[in-house]
């Protein structure tokens, strides 16, 4: 049996590889990255959340806070999943497709309520003084409230098609007789 192929998930997993990548890179690759680094060139899009974020921070690598990098392993597993999800349906379709896809996305909306939650326990302590509500809003808000909505649907999709594929008879239970 092939996969469902669901274009909006699809073109979700295709949209976010290069930007879930590109922020892992960002992160893993600090000192180099940041500002003054010889590779900043490919990283110069971070200069605001540099300025408004002391997780992406100077101060925030110098004080050694340990939730980037680890945010950022996690993001390398869950896009790794993700494009193992598109290549199981697209390109050597696999019935396992919607279970890497469910895992992708779950761990991903883990991620981002834990990114969440954490700012919220904290009292806002990623913040930095110079951060205005306009900019949280459109730089942290509105991506995570996207980010959680979309996954959130996507492991809904998936958690069904794998809970009615585990409802089905197998291919060996349907021509056996049961007493």
């Amino acid at each position: 049996m092939t996969p469902k192929k669901y274009t909006w998930i699809s073109l979700w997993f295709l949209i976010t590889a290069p930007i879930i990548l590109w922020d892992a890179g960002y992160v893993l690759m600090r000192p180099r990255s940041m500002e003054g680094g010889d590779l900043r060139w490919f990283w110069s899009g971070f200069d605001t959340y540099e300025r408004i974020d002391n997780v992406y921070s100077v101060k925030g690598y110098h004080e050694k806070a340990g939730f980037a990098p680890a945010a950022a392993v996690s993001n390398l597993i869950e896009t790794s999943l993700n494009l193992i999800y598109l290549y199981s349906v697209y390109l050597s379709p696999r019935n396992i497709a919607p279970l890497f896809g469910f895992a992708g996305a779950g761990l991903t909306l883990s991620k981002t309520t834990i990114w969440v939650l954490q700012e919220y326990f904290c009292g806002l302590c990623s913040r930095t003084e110079t951060s205005d509500f306009y900019e949280i809003l459109k730089f942290w808000i509105a991506p995570n409230v996207v980010w959680f909505t979309l996954c959130s649907l996507i492991v809904v999709r998936l958690g069904r098609d794998i809970s009615a594929s585990l409802s089905r008879p197998s291919p060996k239970e349907r021509g056996s007789k049961t007493f």
